[in-house]
């Protein structure tokens, strides 16, 4: 039995990738599944226009080409489509030294054979109207795109239940047990589950499991994120935009998302008037057409950030007890890269993909926070 600690899109995604490959799953989640960071994100798939580096660009590059497959057999399995959208992140530029950075990212881009280009200001404009018409000019990043990460979650779970994978909500705090070698599973409020494998999924949480050895502890920590949502007419913006400060992202609903704060407020999840005007003042800048949209949703979430802003990914110092957290704002992306990296590691292929993010890094600094603790 493997047990997954967490029913958010990570925990669910590893759980439908082991159960598509045979193994027997187990999910169990504090509270409600497909919730938190998983709920509250915005969907984007935006590798490029995030301008990560290295090993991480690598990993998210690699998440974004199995996307389409990974939501196609989630939809063929469970029946529920997540809606992805691969048509491009629009940047775009309201000052010459913006429009400067943009191109010269565009032709780092292009020169690695990703599809990318520089659109001049009426170009930009033809392709999303509703920008404001002090705009200079804007970068076009063709692979990329957004999935609707409700729905996602909705879909993952479905699946998870078509390959009867039980997922136990709202099952309260559970614990890890294991011994001085290795890992015996969970216990909580129902009792102790055994399991050969515990995958701690738990995101912002991930570094609050209780029973967890002092070497195998994670340094995760929550970083604050409010959005809100705009009822807007069909297609009035009709893909994902950045602006300076925010992100825009329509959905097929008629919202328009309108994102995020960056904020290390610990577990707090209030919407405040500020937050609100932060995102409002940067989007209206911006498109100021959309000040006569209302507000139709407002909501804050908690991302699972890490010292150094990478995940943690893979099995630690405790034998069969893994960690997968620590995503930050790349969660949602890296969902199907999780899920095939953690279901390859626990099978014991070839785990290369996963080496940059291993949680077994931050080992020192658990034994010395554990020496302290103790004293």
């Amino acid at each position: 039995m493997i047990v997954v600690v967490g029913a958010g899109l990570i925990g669910l995604g590893i759980a439908y990738e082991l159960a598509r490959r045979g193994a027997q799953v187990r999910v169990i989640d504090a509270r409600e599944p497909g919730g938190a960071a998983s709920w509250a994100g915005a969907g984007m798939l935006a590798p490029y226009t995030e301008s990560v580096e290295g090993p991480y660009e690598a990993f998210c590059a690699r998440s974004l080409a199995l996307y389409p497959e990974f939501v196609s057999g989630v939809r063929e399995v469970g029946g529920v489509d997540a809606r992805l959208r691969l048509d491009g992140i629009l940047e775009a530029a309201f000052d010459a030294a913006n429009a400067a950075r943009l191109q010269s990212h565009v032709a780092a881009l292009a020169g690695r054979g990703i599809a990318a280009r520089w659109l001049d200001r009426d170009a930009a404009l033809r392709l999303e109207p509703a920008l404001g018409g002090d705009v200079l000019g804007a970068a076009l990043c063709e692979p990329e795109g957004s999935v609707d990460n409700r729905r996602l979650g909705r879909a993952l779970r479905a699946a998870c239940a078509a390959l009867d994978v039980p997922v136990d909500e709202h099952a309260g705090e559970v614990a890890l047990e294991a011994d001085a070698r290795r890992v015996l599973g969970v216990r909580g409020p129902a009792g102790f589950v055994p399991a050969s494998h515990v995958i701690n999924a738990t995101g912002a949480w991930a570094g609050a499991l209780e029973g967890v050895p002092a070497v195998s502890r994670v340094p995760v920590v929550p970083v604050k994120g409010q959005m809100l949502a705009l009822a807007m007419p069909h297609a009035f913006v009709g893909r994902t935009l950045w602006v300076p400060g925010a992100y825009l992202v329509p959905r097929d609903d008629g919202r328009l998302l309108v994102g995020a704060t960056v904020e290390e407020a610990g577990f707090d999840v209030r919407v405040t008037a500020q937050g609100m005007r932060t995102l409002l003042d940067a989007a209206l800048r911006a498109l100021p057409s959309l000040g006569d949209l209302a507000v139709a949703e407002t909501w804050a979430g908690l991302r699972p950030g890490s010292p150094d802003g990478l995940p943690c990914l893979g099995e630690t110092a405790t034998a069969g007890y893994f960690v997968a957290s620590g995503h930050y704002r790349n969660g949602i992306l890296l969902t199907p890269a999780t899920a095939a990296g953690i279901a390859d590691a626990i099978e014991g292929k070839d785990t290369s993909a996963l080496a940059a993010f291993s949680p077994r890094r931050f080992e020192d600094a658990a034994r010395v926070l554990a020496a302290k603790e103790a004293v």
